[in-house]
């Protein structure tokens, strides 16, 4: 009985970069790199997008005009994925996520940011949700972004602010997403 009244508590202090899945698999000690700085989507309707470009792949979303007043309203950003091999836009929305229902809940730092994803993980395929773009292996970078009701990932060499009239996230001055480290 006192075990069952300790697991909650000992569960809960655990360290943010280590943690074990609900069937009790440890999860490999993840670092969760933010690519996001001065911007982000829209929180209550982002309106993610997918669409597919030769190999890459191209995210697009309402941008949060409330909390950065750079942006006006119904403004988008536009984020390719280079060379990517699989994406998804799966359904494990905030809720969910604060519910532990997301295999990163009790490791990612924060909802609602998009992150580069280092270290083994072997739940990474875990979701059945994945669209396969290429056979071919090479692509080993991790991205995730928690957007309002969805999840998006992407395996991919890289990802970059695409360059389009549309995405606002290039007209505003200073804002950067960590380069294409390809080649």
């Amino acid at each position: 009985m006192l075990l069952s009244i300790l697991r909650p508590l000992l569960a809960r202090s655990k360290s943010r970069d280590q943690s074990s899945r609900q069937d009790g698999t440890p999860v490999s000690r993840l670092r969760f790199e933010k690519l996001n700085k001065d911007w982000n989507a829209e929180p209550n309707a982002p309106d993610p997008q997918i669409s597919i470009s030769g190999s890459d792949v191209l995210l697009t979303f309402f941008l949060n005009h409330q909390l950065f007043k750079q942006f006006d309203e119904e403004e988008i950003g536009i984020i390719r994925f280079t060379n990517c091999t699989s994406y998804r836009l799966g359904g494990t929305n905030d809720e969910g996520w604060y519910r532990g229902q997301c295999r990163y809940s009790k490791i990612a730092p924060e909802w609602g940011e998009f992150y580069e994803i280092h270290g083994d993980d072997p739940f990474r395929d875990s979701p059945t949700d994945w669209v396969q773009i290429s056979s071919e292996k090479s692509a080993s970078r991790h991205f995730l972004f928690y957007l309002r009701d969805h999840t998006c990932e992407a395996i991919a060499d890289g990802c970059v602010l695409e360059d389009d009239p549309r995405n606002a996230l290039l007209r505003v001055a200073g804002l950067r997403l960590r380069q294409d480290r390809t080649g």
